[in-house]
């Protein structure tokens, strides 16, 4: 995760048990990282006192967050014996994905860390509204936790997008496998590449009678497969594990990942409302809803956060 040095974790205000914080604890481990502890909290019903004051409501407001100060200081005493330093900031703000943010540009943050929720009869990740604003909107990478360890010799899922060859593209797909690497290197974990490629379009087999769908399709996944070797040997990841398989990215990329039984998918986002082209348009959109495993969003260099603007 490179050698990160500030870390934002940001709080589950419903339970004792903060699994985004177990997992930056063994993150700041790695780096020896400082952590900040991060909730923000907003009762509409505090607002809505007409008969106190503006001194009152500040009062009332200041209670509560004393209160959430002390229980996040309780949950903290269970990692003082790691030895890493974990602050605490407790904010009012009715737009939790705008405060994260803001805090994480100002303070200089490398990764925001947030917890996942699983739903109970599917045993599947859900992604709340804040969620989605962080990955979309948040300048920095974006790690989601699932409830899980990481073992040793574990996957690390890296996906690439080789259909375009543009800079952009080809510095995000760098910037994806360096992220990789450097957690590989850090939890001896394994790298995997995987590139989704598009089968044959249905309307030229139909129209061209001398179209050869076979030969079409051979020369696609060749291309697609010359082009992730070649990234792969740049990074000195064995052709082994290069996975280009026919389909859309939204299916084969949480398909991998659960044959893998990989622990974190790595993928990179552009763009305001959408993810990179690859996972073409939003469509990395159904990629991130169907893994059941950690996910890190990473954003292209220059990006800059719409907050920002």
């Amino acid at each position: 995760m490179k050698a990160y040095k500030k870390i934002l974790v940001v709080i589950n205000p419903t339970t004792d048990h903060q699994s985004a914080l177990a997992r930056a604890v063994d993150l700041a481990g790695k780096s020896q990282a400082e952590i900040t502890a991060f909730l923000s909290i907003f009762d509409f019903s505090y607002e809505m006192t007409s008969i106190l004051s503006n001194q009152e409501r500040e009062s009332m407001r200041q209670g509560v967050i004393d209160q959430r100060v002390a229980w996040l200081d309780e949950i903290i005493n269970d990692y003082k014996k790691t030895g890493i330093t974990i602050n605490t900031k407790v904010i009012w703000h009715n737009r939790p994905f705008e405060s994260i943010i803001n805090y994480a540009i100002e303070g200089d943050y490398e990764v925001i860390v947030k917890g996942t929720h699983e739903h109970d009869k599917l045993k599947s990740v859900i992604f709340t509204p804040t969620d989605w604003h962080l990955m979309r909107k948040a300048p920095m990478p974006v790690l989601m936790v699932k409830e899980h360890d990481w073992p040793v010799e574990g996957k690390i899922l890296c996906a690439i997008n080789v259909a375009c060859e543009d800079e952009e593209h080809q510095n995000l797909n760098g910037k994806i496998i360096e992220y990789a690497t450097d957690l590989a290197t850090k939890f001896e974990a394994q790298v995997h590449l995987v590139n989704g490629y598009p089968g044959t379009p249905v309307n030229l087999a139909i129209e061209l009678p001398d179209f050869d769908a076979n030969s079409y399709n051979d020369t696609i996944r060749m291309q697609h497969e010359q082009r992730v070797q070649y990234m792969a040997q740049s990074y000195e990841i064995p052709f082994e594990n290069c996975h280009v398989e026919e389909g859309l990215p939204e299916d084969v990329i949480p398909e991998l990942a659960a044959k893998l039984d990989a622990e974190l998918v790595i993928l990179g986002t552009v763009g305001r409302t959408g993810f990179s082209a690859a996972l073409i348009g939003n469509t990395a959109e159904h990629v991130i809803d169907s893994i059941n495993c950690d996910l890190l969003a990473v954003k292209p260099d220059g990006y800059k956060s719409p907050l920002e603007e």
